[in-house]
C-alpha cells in the first residue's frame, strides 16, 4: 500500500512539473496532431534529454564531456584493455556522478505518452538509465547502460552499487569471483553495438509512422541511420533538439527550444 501511495505521489509531482513547463505554440500543436494521427510513434533520444537532470552532453564547448578530454584516450576499448587504471580514472567518477541523477520532465512526458498508447517505445543512446527510472516500459539502450558491469573472464555481473567495492589499490575493478577484469556494460569506442538491441531499434524505426528525435545531434552512427529507416519506409520525422542535425531538411518539423519545455508543451497539446 505504501509503495502504491509513493507511485501515485510521484505521478502527481510529475504532472505538476510538466504542467509548469507547458506553453503550446503553432509548431507544438502541429507535432501534437502528428502524434495523435500516428499509429506507431517511436522516440529516439540522445544526451540532450538528460541535460536538465544535471548530466552534461558530449560536445558543448567548455561543459561537454569531451570538451577537455580526448575520448579515444579514456573511453576506447583499447584503453580499457591496455591501461584499465587510466580507463577507470575517467569512468569511476562518471559512474559515481550518474548514480544519483533523477529523470526530468522530458523523460516523464515520454512515459506519459507511452502510458496513453501514443508511443511504441524509446530508443536511446544514453547510458544513464533515466528512461527506465522514469517508468518507460519499452526501452532499447543501444549503447548499453551503467546499471551493470561484467567480468571479462567469468561473465559475473555486478549491479552499479556493487562495483565500487571491486576496486583494487590501483583503481581497477577486479572480479570477486575470478579476479578477472570488470568492464561496465556500456559500448565503448571501438566496440560494436549489441546486435539484439540494434535489431530491436531497427525494427521499431522501420515500423514507425513517426519518429520523434529528442535531444540528439543525430551525428553518431550507426544510431544516426535509424531516422533514415523511418523515412525510407514512408514515415515522418520530427526533431526536438537544440542545435543543427543532418536531418533538419528531412524533418516534417523541428522544435529547437529547451527539450523539457518543448515536450511538456507537446503533451499538453496532445491532451
Amino acid at each position: 500500500m505504501e509503495r502504491q501511495v509513493d507511485r501515485e505521489s510521484g505521478r502527481r509531482d510529475s504532472k505538476s512539473r510538466i504542467s509548469r513547463l507547458s506553453v503550446p505554440s503553432a509548431e507544438v500543436e502541429r507535432l501534437a496532431e502528428l502524434i495523435r494521427r500516428s499509429r506507431s510513434t517511436v522516440a529516439l533520444t540522445g544526451a540532450g534529454i538528460s541535460v536538465p537532470s544535471g548530466i552534461p552532453d558530449f560536445r558543448t564547448p567548455e561543459t561537454g564531456l569531451w570538451a577537455n578530454v580526448d575520448p579515444m584516450e579514456v573511453a576506447h576499448i583499447d584503453v580499457f584493455e591496455r591501461d584499465p587504471a587510466r580507463f577507470w580514472s575517467y569512468y569511476r567518477p562518471r559512474f559515481q556522478s550518474l548514480g544519483d541523477k533523477q529523470p526530468n520532465a522530458g523523460h516523464e512526458v515520454l512515459v506519459e505518452l507511452e502510458r496513453r498508447g501514443l508511443l511504441e517505445g524509446v530508443i536511446t543512446q544514453n547510458i544513464d538509465r533515466l528512461h527506465r527510472k522514469a517508468g518507460s516500459a519499452n526501452v532499447v539502450e543501444v549503447h548499453g547502460s551503467i546499471e551493470t558491469s561484467s567480468c571479462r573472464g567469468c561473465a559475473a555481473s555486478y549491479e552499479i552499487d556493487e562495483v565500487e567495492r571491486l576496486f583494487d589499490a590501483d583503481g581497477v575493478a577486479i572480479c570477486a569471483a575470478c579476479a578477472g577484469a570488470v568492464k561496465p556494460d556500456v559500448v565503448l569506442f571501438g566496440e560494436m553495438l549489441p546486435e539484439s538491441a540494434m535489431a530491436r531499434a531497427q525494427q521499431l524505426a522501420e515500423q514507425a509512422e513517426l519518429m520523434l528525435c529528442v535531444g540528439s545531434s543525430l551525428a553518431v552512427y550507426p544510431v544516426a541511420s535509424l531516422p533514415q529507416l523511418t523515412l525510407a519506409a514512408g514515415g515522418l520525422l520530427a526533431i526536438v533538439t537544440k542545435g543543427p542535425t543532418p536531418y533538419d531538411g528531412d524533418a516534417t518539423l523541428k522544435l529547437a527550444g529547451e527539450v523539457e519545455a518543448e515536450l511538456a508543451a507537446v503533451l499538453a497539446a496532445v491532451a
